[in-house]
């Protein structure tokens, strides 16, 4: 792979236009979801506030570790890319994808646990809203381990078809993975 230089500029951000416009998206859909549930909030106040107090705030801020050391390791993947080390590059892929598998991990084990207590989907607004919104961070997390394991791959069989937009596009969308659990974390399980 020969060293890559990348257009910075407002026409042409860090992974292409196209992949700003879908972090656009997809922030405006959480955060419209998350506006639903304030909203919705105000008419149950008691039942919202009874319902968070019954998730586990400590797993929620470990995967909220979890994925930011996660973000910070792919931040690094690029910039050894960068500088065509990609023995390191490689590595720091390895941590990034880790830290998204062991969010995954926990969020199953807290997953099983509300559905062990009973506190599905239909058990309450609050838990509509909660299952709505973190399934849908989760199938976001699974789409970017998928893009993040096929840059991998690439980088190991064939690093010399890696395109450094490529590895910008899929590191712009870990860092949305990153942004929307920001947005989620203390809404769901710290303001109710």
């Amino acid at each position: 792979m020969s060293q890559v230089t990348t257009k910075a500029s407002l026409y042409y951000p860090p992974g292409g236009i196209l992949m700003w416009i879908i972090v656009y998206l997809e922030l405006f859909t959480f955060g419209a979801v998350l506006v639903a549930m304030a909203l919705y909030s105000k008419d149950e106040a008691s039942i919202f506030h009874e319902s968070r107090l019954q998730l586990n705030t400590t797993f929620g801020a470990i995967n909220t570790l979890f994925l930011l050391v996660s973000g910070f390791f792919m931040a690094l993947t690029v910039t050894a890319l960068k500088t065509n080390n990609l023995s390191k590059s490689k590595t720091y892929l390895k941590l990034t994808m880790l830290g998204g598998l062991l969010f995954l991990g926990l969020k199953t084990v807290e997953y099983f646990d509300k559905i062990e207590a009973g506190l599905t989907m239909g058990y309450n607004t609050f838990f509509s809203f909660y299952w709505m919104l973190t399934l849908f961070h989760v199938i976001h997390v699974l789409v970017g381990l998928v893009i993040l394991a096929s840059v991998f791959r690439t980088m190991n069989k064939n690093p010399e078809k890696l395109i450094m937009e490529d590895v910008e596009a899929s590191a712009t969308f870990w860092h949305m993975c990153d942004l929307i659990w920001l947005l989620l974390f203390p809404v769901i399980y710290l303001v109710f």
